[in-house]
């Protein structure tokens, strides 16, 4: 073979096998995680999270990097931890609750933003509506208030005596005032009087238990709120201290102590938050992708034998048709 052609085809391999190496290098996404607390609070949901990722063929340290950044239950921390992962120029970003999701959506107008969950996308303002979000926010949503009449089903089931109930809830959280008026129509219709007490701070949890003693309540009901799930050690402590049943809305409650809890599961939640970010990764558009709500809730009892957990499936829905 003449020399000439000889190099020529070596150089031309070459700069195939470049040309090769660099596209696979851009294969690897960069993931940004954003949570509001601390990396053990929730470890069960991130967990989730990765494996919904696994499921989808991403593999850290291989073809997806995660930046993972918490705000150890400090809310202040999250708008800088946001600007530090639009810094890093992740290709998405994963909110882990409301709380994150304001910040995420106060840094960037650009990169995609992935709800794990909300409350209430629409009365949030993340989303237009939950069929076509609109904008760079998409993702899962929480909203389920129907549910709390059925908590306080549940409660009267296992408390035929139940007159009194006490509540509490934090009044700005997105969803609140939905779920608070599913509750008194149950309480309504089962004769339960009830007593609020919003938290807004630790103390708020002190000072609800209080109440509840001094008034004689034969329960506590805990709504959502980004203080009680943080202290959600404190919160069932108290409750076996005084010998107050309790009923929560998500299963990390039952955990940590408490009596029961039913609701939307946030596992699979963060599970399928993993789908978002593989079609966004794909090209889709967040704009174009439906905010999708829960399909799946659990009723999780802490009894002498130990937890049961019982799922329950709901219909198939991808977000809303209008």
């Amino acid at each position: 073979m003449n020399p000439k052609v000889f190099w020529l085809i070596t150089a031309i391999l070459l700069a195939s096998t470049c040309i090769v190496e660099a596209q696979q290098a851009k294969k690897v996404s960069k993931i940004g995680y954003l949570e509001a607390a601390s990396a053990s609070a929730n470890p069960t949901r991130r967990e989730a999270f990765q494996q919904g990722l696994r499921e989808l063929g991403y593999i850290e340290g291989q073809n997806i990097v995660v930046e993972y950044r918490y705000a150890d239950g400090i809310v202040d921390r999250l708008p800088s931890l946001a600007a530090e992962l639009v810094h890093l120029k992740v290709d998405v970003i994963v909110s882990a609750g409301p709380a994150a999701t304001r910040p995420a959506q106060m840094a960037t107008s650009k990169i995609p933003i992935v709800m794990a969950f909300d409350n209430d996308p629409v009365g949030s303002g993340f989303v237009t509506n939950l069929a076509r979000p609109g904008g760079n926010i998409t993702g899962l949503s929480a909203l389920a208030p129907e549910l709390s009449g059925k908590r306080l089903e549940l409660l009267k089931d296992t408390i035929s005596k139940l007159s009194r109930l006490q509540i509490l809830g934090t009044s700005s959280e997105p969803g609140y005032a939905q779920t608070l008026k599913e509750t008194e129509l149950a309480a309504e219709v089962l004769k339960v009087h009830l007593q609020y007490q919003d938290v807004l701070s630790p103390k708020d949890i002190d000072t609800g238990f209080e109440a509840a003693i001094n008034h004689h309540a034969d329960a506590v009901l805990v709504l959502t709120g980004p203080v009680l799930i943080s202290q959600r050690s404190q919160l069932t402590r108290l409750a076996i201290k005084n010998r107050i049943p309790s009923m929560y809305y998500r299963r990390e409650y039952v955990e940590s102590g408490g009596l029961m809890s039913y609701g939307v599961s946030y596992t699979d939640l963060d599970r399928r938050a993993a789908a978002y970010v593989d079609k966004i990764l794909r090209g889709a558009k967040p704009a174009d992708l439906p905010v999708e709500q829960p399909t799946k809730f659990e009723l999780v009892i802490n009894s002498e034998n130990g937890k049961t957990n019982r799922p329950h499936d709901s219909a198939e829905c991808a977000g809303e048709s209008g």
